[in-house]
């Protein structure tokens, strides 16, 4: 090794050459197994993070991810896996081609390319091109190639779907209310006088969007949705009032405006239409008979599940489920499970290996009085209490666990522990002063101005509202001018009214200069950020609490509470910024593939 290279090394922080030496080790296994190193990022790399020197395998990654999302990642697995037993019974199958046109074609229907319309799926419902292709796309296409056979458009089926899309129409008024009686006053007097029908609506029906433009509904057709509905209207002559129809839980009735002719489509247009017309009728009677078919799937199915199962688990090591005596393997659970969720799963690791190396630098354990504590206390603090006031700790587990994944353990590991660790870790240096308690007690009990504001976004317009409040200094007047000049919605909307000021309630600027001031006084131009407020005092409320000692004990409760969370705020982020942190997971999913590139190849 050369001089450099010597001088480079001992250059390095520990952790940093642990961290080499654990790639090397890696590569150099990969070398003797008679395969090419592996690089850094490499999905399947058995190391997926490091922390100061700390690895995190991609073994408990996998077990991490399966204790969270193991049971929802297999109930998808099941349905997947008999959709393709069946395809096999059958002999069909989902081409890569077929998936990749199905998906041209919904992007298309949204007007977006494809790329455009993945990349919306993933921002807007955390859906990967990857899982959607697989979990989503390929068992649609798999049920309708499944059912295709029992799937054929009849000619009255058409018929009536040309007639509700092109056929004669009414178009009508309606006014629906909620009570019955309600509906026979307002029928009554708008058969009486049929030109009354759109005030009517206006001021008495309770469907929001008909009833602003007078009751006016799109035009009806047959063949629609509800045939009473439909029967009604075109049994009306124009300006004729229906008689009370029952819908759901509501009432309604309708006016006729007018006949709408049926439409005639041209000849040259006519194929596409049908076209159109048969791919629509098809599409929805393959989306009945798939889901039929896949209930029936389900219903016959023998599935046993053993994950979860601790007798199972012994009987069956190794095994997630049995689907039709077909075993379904952790390993396969935990794999769908990481690519699902991995990232957020290694975050957790990566926080929880960051608190747990501070606890041990600093001497400190978490016990499990520690643990049971801090879940009686936030249950209580979150109003959860027995009649006798302590902590109902079962229904606070029955509200967090809500639709949410993983168990009580899961919820100890991700919330509560982190929680107690970081309290742990600040608990020696968060102390009350005698400034903190009084400052806490003006806070809380003292008194509040009563002020009018309004808000500018720059100082010219503040100096030119503050002249026109300085020469009619009034109440009156600087309500109108907030409601005309302020920027902010409350102040501007209830003409400077604004909810009252306390002291050291976050905002030094605007607390030192309300403080400062006398009723009817007129605050200065006060900047804050990129804002200009100005203040017209209207008066101090009386303090709450007088007897300091009477509030004591709750206010250090409080005040101590706040400080904590405050200083773990802090904590945490000095473990992240001064950590040495490795993610090669994320790392893998941010290096694209090379397009065409053959991955079997030496």
């Amino acid at each position: 090794m050369t001089t450099q290279s010597n001088l480079a090394l001992h250059a390095t922080s520990p952790q940093k050459l642990i961290r080499r030496l654990l790639l090397l080790t890696a590569a150099f296994v990969a070398i003797l197994s008679g395969v090419s190193a592996p690089r850094v990022d490499a999905a399947e790399n058995s190391v997926v993070a490091v922390v100061n020197a700390d690895p995190i395998s991609r073994d408990t990654l996998a077990s991490a991810s399966v204790d969270r999302y193991g049971t929802d990642v297999l109930d998808n697995l099941i349905n997947r896996h008999l959709i393709m037993q069946e395809c096999k019974r059958r002999g069909l199958g989902v081409t890569t081609e077929e998936v990749r046109t199905e998906i041209l074609r919904v992007a298309k229907k949204f007007g977006l390319n494809v790329e455009s319309y993945l990349q919306l799926l993933q921002e807007e419902r955390d859906i990967t091109p990857d899982q959607y292709s697989r979990e989503i796309i390929w068992p649609m296409l798999a049920l309708r190639k499944l059912v295709a056979d029992e799937v054929v458009v009849s000619q009255e089926e058409f018929n009536r779907a040309f007639v509700s899309q092109y056929g004669e129409a009414i178009k009508c008024r309606m006014v629906m209310v909620q009570d019955k009686s309600q509906a026979v006053q307002l029928h009554a007097q708008a058969a009486a006088e049929p030109s009354s029908f759109a005030r009517l609506a206006k001021e008495f029906s309770e469907d929001p969007t008909s009833a602003s433009v007078g009751g006016l509904i799109p035009p009806i057709r047959r063949y629609m949705g509800d045939e009473v509905i439909e029967e009604a209207a075109f049994a009306l002559k124009e300006d004729q009032v229906s008689d009370v129809l029952p819908v759901g839980d509501q009432w309604m009735f309708l006016q006729a405006v007018r006949r709408m002719p049926a439409s005639q489509p041209s000849p040259q247009a006519l194929p596409a239409i049908k076209e159109q017309i048969n791919d629509r009728i098809r599409d929805e009677k393959m989306k009945t008979a798939a889901s039929q078919l896949f209930a029936q799937l389900q219903k016959q199915a023998q599935v046993v599940k053993v994950l979860g199962d601790s007798q199972a688990s012994a009987k069956y090591p190794g095994v997630a489920a049995i689907i039709n005596g077909q075993q379904v393997s952790i390993a396969n659970v935990a794999a769908e499970c990481i690519k699902r969720h991995g990232e957020s799963v290694l975050e957790g690791e990566i926080n929880r290996k960051l608190l747990a190396q501070a606890l041990s630098k600093s001497g400190k354990k978490i016990t499990d009085d520690d643990l049971k504590a801090e879940i009686e206390r936030a249950a209580i603090s979150f109003g959860y209490m027995t009649v006798n006031g302590s902590a109902d700790v079962q229904a606070w587990f029955d509200a967090v666990l809500e639709g949410g994944p993983g168990t009580r353990e899961v919820y100890i590991e991700d919330v509560v522990w982190p929680s107690v660790a970081l309290k742990k870790l600040v608990e020696d240096e968060t102390t009350l002063t005698q400034q903190d308690l009084q400052q806490g007690f003006e806070s809380h009990y003292g008194p509040r101005a009563e002020v009018l504001a309004c808000v500018l976004s720059d100082q010219r317009s503040a100096q030119k509202v503050w002249e026109m409040a300085r020469d009619n200094p009034t109440d009156q007047f600087f309500g109108q001018l907030a409601n005309q000049y302020s920027i902010e919605p409350v102040s501007s909307s209830n003409f400077g009214k604004v909810p009252p000021i306390r002291q050291h309630g976050g905002q030094p600027s605007v607390e030192k200069e309300v403080f400062q001031m006398k009723p009817g006084d007129l605050s200065g131009i006060i900047a804050t950020g990129d804002k200009y407020i100005i203040l017209r005092c209207q008066g101090f409320t009386e303090p709450v609490v007088s007897d300091f000692n009477a509030v004591q004990e709750e206010l250090q409760s409080v005040l101590i509470e706040k400080k904590m969370n405050v200083a773990m705020g802090l904590k945490y982020d000095e473990l992240k910024q001064t950590a040495e942190i490795d993610n090669f997971f994320v790392a893998s999913k941010e290096i694209p593939r090379v397009a065409g590139e053959n991955r079997g190849s030496r």
